[in-house]
């Protein structure tokens, strides 16, 4: 098996739950639909009837996963969904999401959106005291968590847990009677809260409430625990639980991940994008025939940069939307033949012109020379290729697929024009981190940009003989979350 763009970043995952209603599993069916461009490799739903927790879920599509026969056995008024790119733990049945788990306390079930920091060092205390796993998952540990000590009520157990995790997450957890949403105190991953009647949903992003017909009423705040129940929404904010006035809203949500129709962080996605494309053109302007997209996450931007440059936007490059994420191969190159299968291009529309090709990033890149040398191949003029974020020179520990500096080709290479002829491309541009930066919304201080700059929100565990489980530092001042240790 072959995977389609090895060069592409991989997804995080998506989230929907919903209360007080009667089709509870078909709306969260629809909600992950939505937001099956967050996760292909696995997903799952739990329904709870009248307390009673029920789990379907398995690998592959949303609608390959769930028919009607299977989605009639989930009944329920409130139900909760995931679906799943595997970040920590292997992409198996058993990681599928979301666990679903019985204790002392009752039954309860999470969905998480992230990555934990510091899951090795949890993950290790917890066996070691007699904890067993079975899965491979960061998120499991949220659960173990939970069961330990002698807190009586949902919300110092979910709080005594939340208090021992680092990282980046948003979780949606659902126990006998509540349906819960967790947001970390740095907002890095996005979830949104909607109404449809009297029915409260989460999701993580809000194209999921366009399908069902809700109403996205606002995000779920950074630092904040909503519980939805029969008695209605509740709020809580912890004071212990906070990180100051800073935020790490990830920047990737609106260059890549999210999808353009969603609000994210407080802005619609497709038109940052436009603005990054914008502000693109102004940095690296060009002499050209067309500007051509590479579908489908360089639309907007491209759209943008045609706007503002004056530069027809052309179809070029066309993609196929019924290809899955591996396919079998049925040539020796293995790379060049997915970019094939994925994308095809225009031949008579291209050839003999001079084209901006637009794109949202480029990690590896492998994929983006396969498809220049195409370009050539097909008769371009010439080839400009401009990037609507900055180059990716630091592994990321909160969620996407790129752990390694090794991995990035604007950490191989020492500077943009060696990427350049790499490429193969006339010229090369990327859009600088302040030109990034005053396209959104909020300050430079409520982003991460550590894939770009190296300056991490929050380190990254780093493996030493002592840890505490209770949350005092552990005497290790070099992993610091701002002031003190990151297992403070």
């Amino acid at each position: 098996m072959l995977k389609i763009n090895p060069d592409e970043p991989r997804e995080y995952c998506g989230l929907f739950g919903i209360s007080n209603n009667k089709q509870a599993s078909w709306l969260t069916y629809l909600g992950l639909f939505a937001q099956q461009h967050r996760g292909q490799e696995a997903c799952g739903i739990v329904a709870n009837n009248k307390g009673n927790l029920s789990i379907h879920k398995g690998m592959g599509l949303v609608s390959d996963v769930f028919g009607g026969a299977v989605l009639s056995k989930l009944k329920g008024s409130t139900a909760m969904g995931h679906v799943r790119y595997s970040t920590t733990g292997s992409s198996v049945l058993k990681n599928a999401q979301p666990l679903l788990v019985d204790y002392a306390k009752g039954s309860i079930c999470i969905a998480h959106n992230g990555n934990l920091v510091n899951s090795l060092e949890l993950r290790k205390h917890l066996e070691e005291t007699g904890s067993i796993f079975q899965t491979t998952t960061d998120s499991e540990i949220i659960i173990h968590l939970m069961a330990r000590g002698k807190l009586r009520n949902l919300d110092e157990s979910l709080l005594y847990a939340l208090q021992r995790i680092r990282g980046a997450y948003s979780l949606i957890l659902m126990d006998n009677r509540n349906l819960i949403g967790v947001r970390d105190p740095w907002g890095f991953r996005p979830l949104s809260l909607g109404k449809l009647g009297n029915s409260w949903c989460l999701a993580s992003e809000t194209c999921a409430f366009d399908l069902i017909g809700a109403k996205f009423v606002r995000a779920v705040d950074p630092g904040e625990i909503v519980f939805i129940n029969d008695t209605g929404l509740r709020s809580i904010r912890p004071k212990e639980w906070r990180v100051g006035h800073r935020h790490a809203h990830c920047i990737f949500e609106h260059v890549y991940f999210s999808r353009p129709d969603s609000n994210v962080f407080g802005e619609t996605v497709h038109i940052v994008r436009k603005k990054l494309g914008a502000q693109l053109a102004k940095e690296f302007p060009v002499k050209a025939d067309y500007v051509v997209p590479v579908p489908d996450s360089g639309y907007s931007a491209a759209l943008g940069y045609a706007q503002q440059s004056g530069i027809p936007l052309e179809m070029g490059i066309i993609r196929n939307h019924y290809v899955g994420r591996t396919f079998i191969q049925p040539a020796q190159d293995s790379r060049d033949m997915g970019v094939k299968v994925k994308f095809n291009l225009m031949k008579d529309v291209l050839r003999g012109k001079r084209i901006v090709i637009v794109d949202d990033s480029i990690v590896r890149g492998t994929t983006s020379k396969i498809r220049v040398r195409n370009l050539r191949k097909v008769g371009v003029k010439a080839v400009h290729l401009m990037i609507s974020c900055p180059p990716h020179r630091f592994p990321c520990y909160y969620g996407i697929d790129f752990h390694k500096s090794s991995e990035l080709i604007a950490n191989r290479y020492s500077s943009i024009d060696k990427i350049r002829e790499y490429l193969g491309v006339d010229s090369l541009g990327y859009l600088s981190l302040d030109g990034m930066l005053k396209s959104l919304k909020y300050g430079k201080n409520d982003y991460c940009t550590a894939c770009w700059t190296g300056k991490y929100p929050i380190m990254a565990e780093r493996r030493h003989g002592k840890f505490s489980l209770e949350g005092r530092c552990c005497g290790q001042g070099e992993i610091a979350v701002g002031p003190g240790c990151l297992l403070r």
